[in-house]
């Protein structure tokens, strides 16, 4: 399955450590997703449409009832990015 590029866009955010949050009605129903990054900055390009998409194509999760984050099969489907490698220097 191919992602496509705000998916991707939120996957990196995601696997730098951003969470995806739903907004619900009274009866509980979804109103809207919204994603956040680490530092706490909103994400414009994520979407309810978006969030079905990911969870549909079993990239993200949900423990406990808790916030939407990368899994590892998630991960595994990003494409590397300058900002999310690491250097040798660090390790």
């Amino acid at each position: 399955m191919n992602l496509s590029r705000a998916e991707q866009r939120t996957l990196h955010a995601l696997a730098q450590g951003g969470r995806i949050l739903l907004e619900r009605d009274e009866q509980g129903r979804i109103l809207a997703a919204r994603c956040f990054t680490r530092e706490g900055w909103v994400l414009d390009s994520c979407n309810l449409d978006q969030w079905r998409s990911l969870k549909r194509k079993g990239v993200i999760k949900s423990r406990n009832g808790g916030p939407y984050v990368v899994n590892r099969d998630g991960l595994s489907r990003l494409r590397s990015r300058a900002d999310n490698r690491t250097s040798g220097r660090g390790f």
